[in-house]
């Protein structure tokens, strides 16, 4: 059983509660809107890596192989697995509908994970006060209006479904450490679900479990009577570990039977390190490369990109953060007005909103992971989008100030006001900045992916107008979108996934290898993009060519017909 002194019971929040079910209403019309008017606009499926997403969930059952084993290694399955249910329509894979759903019912939830971590935080007693009440909707609101956020949640990447799970584990935390033992199994599972979302949720989960079992081993040890004390029992802690750590037990062991290397996502021929050797090329390195605090400085930039178009304004988000950070462990250093102190785990989860900052530093400086942004060099977009990490800190530092300042008693009324709207002029002149141009989330794929989405709406085209039941060659690693807008099953597409995976590093009797061989005895047409494999299997075999599409930027594309 959990046993702690003089720690208040978490505010109540049922069903019913009448906040959360605004707040979820609010969301709920702030991400349909903004999707439709996103959908509109053909903005929904920019990102190369949302379009790859889709496709990966889609041939788990439209494939000449359907089955699990389509779901690849290097990006975790839990993303493509919630999308399943809304790609078996085939309307909705080839207008892109489908993998923006899950998305978009993470924000919401998002928005209201943060919304309860704050105000279970920070209240006192069995129902929330007035000064938590304000500080949660502040969090809220600030990290539901965020530009950035608001568009990556239309899209099918992962960015707002981790977000969820982040948030959530730390509210079941917070909910165990205010003496709920059955939360910390909650907060087990949101993690491993986190776990299989994004490789943040690893660094995340060795850092609460860590947390964990050191409270396990030291509780109990305060020295004052006085002092607040929590027991956790053994069986909960190891429970807690176990469940977290069964995520990132699981797929290192799918890559280790299917792959034969546990580690394949990590350093095989399509992880991020490899992907750097052949981009940069051999001795090069991308800004922050074995250097963790420069690489820490292009993770921070990045946040203050997501957070404001204007340098200065990006700053004072930083400056904020800190400042409320170093005001909320002063004032829970000193004792209350009842003369109790607070409980030192009370305000722990929220420390854990800063993980992001150690993780992306170790990521970028040895992980072949380059975060590149337009105001440092190279002064280009890649990967800026990672930034929105650390909103959910930002947004808490704000609603801790404004916390801290309605709950300051030798603060004149107008000091507060001036302290309240200070810190809600920063959130609204820096959104208003990025409304004026375009978030720096939607500029990153408009500025890389143009071209090629040209091409693939080219290729489009074309492979339309192909007989229903065509069979082609292809390698989808490039532009399965091509495919999909077509709307052509990939069913009925041979690929580079289309044989057995465990047969490295080729496959001499699978489907992709034997096309590859003898393409005209296996399909009807091929595409081939210049350097590709399929380009090097037709070579010299002189077939007639369609068509051949030249886009700027991009290797020429050659419809071939086989036979």
């Amino acid at each position: 059983m959990l046993k702690q002194k003089q720690i208040k019971n978490p505010p109540s929040s049922s069903p019913r509660d009448s906040e959360v079910q605004l707040l979820t209403w609010l969301a709920t019309c702030v991400s349909v809107i903004s999707f439709l008017a996103y959908f509109q606009r053909g903005d929904v499926a920019l990102y190369g890596d949302a379009i790859a997403h889709m496709n990966i969930a889609r041939r788990v059952f439209d494939s000449k192989t359907p089955g699990l084993l389509q779901l690849g290694t290097v990006w975790l399955p839990l993303p493509h697995l919630l999308m399943i249910p809304f790609l078996f329509s085939n309307e909705m894979w080839r207008r892109s509908v489908g993998g923006s759903i899950p998305s978009m019912a993470a924000y919401v939830f998002a928005v209201v994970g943060i919304f309860r971590l704050i105000r279970s935080t920070l209240s006192r007693g069995t129902e929330p006060d007035a000064p938590a009440r304000i500080a949660a909707w502040t969090a809220a609101l600030v990290f539901a209006a965020n530009p950035n956020l608001i568009y990556m949640q239309t899209t099918a990447m992962g960015e707002a479904l981790y977000l969820a799970f982040f948030l959530w584990a730390l509210v079941h935390l917070s909910a165990f450490l205010r003496a709920s033992p059955k939360a910390l199994t909650k907060c087990g599972l949101c993690l491993a679900a986190a776990c299989l979302t994004r490789y943040d949720g690893w660094f995340l989960a060795a850092a609460i479990a860590a947390t964990v079992v050191l409270l396990r081993v030291f509780s109990g040890s305060a020295s004052e009577p006085a002092a607040p004390r929590l027991r956790i029992p053994r069986a909960v802690a190891i429970k807690f570990v176990l469940i977290a750590a069964a995520a990132p037990t699981l797929w290192l062991t799918y890559n280790g039977i299917v792959y034969r290397n546990p580690l394949e996502f990590a350093n095989g021929p399509y992880s991020a390190k490899a992907i750097e050797r052949k981009t940069q090329g051999p001795g090069q390195g991308h800004p922050g490369s074995d250097n963790p605090l420069l690489a820490g400085m292009y993770f921070l930039k990045s946040a203050e990109a997501n957070v404001a178009e204007n340098d200065w304004l990006g700053r004072a988000w930083i400056l904020f953060a800190a400042a409320g950070t170093i005001a909320a462990v002063n004032t829970y250093r000193k004792k209350t007005n009842d003369g109790s102190s607070f409980p030192p785990a009370a305000w722990l989860p929220l420390l854990f909103l800063f993980v992001p900052v150690p993780f992306y530093a170790l990521s970028v400086a040895y992980g072949g992971v380059p975060i590149f942004i337009p105001a440092w060099w190279p002064f280009s977009h890649y990967n800026v989008r990672y930034g929105l990490q650390l909103l959910p800190a930002f947004a808490a530092a704000l609603a801790i100030l404004i916390y801290l300042a309605a709950r300051s008693e030798n603060w004149k009324p107008r000091l507060r006001l001036a302290c309240a709207l200070a810190v809600f002029a920063l959130p609204i002149a820096s959104y208003v900045s990025i409304w004026r141009t375009v978030p720096v989330s939607l500029e990153e794929p408009q500025v890389n992916m143009g071209f090629r989405l040209q091409l693939e709406a080219q290729l489009a085209t074309w492979l339309e107008k192909l007989p229903s039941n065509s069979t082609l060659l292809m390698y989808l690693g490039e532009h399965v979108g091509a495919v999909q807008q077509a709307g052509i099953p990939l069913e009925h597409v041979i690929n580079e996934g289309n044989h057995r995976t465990w047969k490295q590093p080729t496959d001499p009797v699978g489907l992709w290898e034997r096309a590859l061989a003898d393409p005209a005895h296996y399909a009807d047409y091929v595409v081939a993009f210049e350097g590709d494999p399929v380009w090097q299997a037709v070579a010299g075999r002189h077939l007639p060519a369609l068509v051949e599409i030249h886009v700027t930027g991009q290797q020429r594309a050659i419809l071939y017909r086989v036979r």
